[in-house]
């Protein structure tokens, strides 16, 4: 305690401080909590900074993410049209109006150039069966090496790097192997009761 008569305080080990020097001890005090709390909110700012930065690069993704679904979604939906536009082209081919024909044809080849341009691919379809591109929709008997495509019956398409409809196919079996035909195994299970 400070006597008030000569503003002197004595410290707990016996030696005696001026008023004048508590208050200076007691603003050195208060400077240094100030410098704590100036970088506790510093630190606490560049915290924040940190984390509405990450959430800005992951909001930015998860837009990127849902404008490529709703594109991969509408060229999906527009399969069945290309489908119905190869068609097309085959039937006015045989026709006499060949400017026809060539109409149909530019207008497919605008469709599937805008549609390329964003991003639509066709599923490659030569050389062996994979199970992640292709879907077997005939096994025929050849001299090829066993499941070499032979033939497609639809087209398969990817929108960048997204599978939107596997390629239908024809793959091969080598002649004499009993590649699951339903017929031929119906007769090898009769051939077998009779006997």
């Amino acid at each position: 305690m400070a006597d008030p008569k000569t503003n002197i305080a004595a410290k707990p080990d016996g030696r005696v401080e001026s008023a004048k020097d508590a208050q200076e001890n007691v603003a050195k005090n208060e400077g240094v909590k100030e410098g704590q709390r100036y970088d506790e909110m510093r630190e606490q700012m560049l915290r924040l900074a940190a984390e509405f930065d990450n959430y800005k690069k992951r909001t930015k993704k998860e837009i990127e993410e849902a404008e490529m679904t709703g594109k991969a979604l509408l060229v999906r939906d527009m399969l069945p049209i290309i489908d119905e536009f190869e068609i097309a082209m085959l039937a006015v081919a045989k026709s006499d109006d060949k400017d026809m024909a060539r109409g149909v044809e530019m207008l497919y080849l605008n469709l599937m150039d805008a549609l390329r341009r964003s991003g639509l691919g066709e599923v490659k379809c030569d050389g062996i069966f994979d199970p992640f591109r292709h879907e077997i929709v005939m096994v025929q008997d050849s001299d090829k090496k066993d499941g070499t495509i032979l033939g497609v019956v639809k087209k398969g398409y990817e929108f960048r790097g997204r599978m939107l409809r596997p390629a239908s196919v024809i793959v091969a079996k080598p002649a004499g192997k009993n590649g699951g035909n339903r017929d031929e195994s119906d007769a090898d299970e009769k051939t077998k009761g009779e006997k």
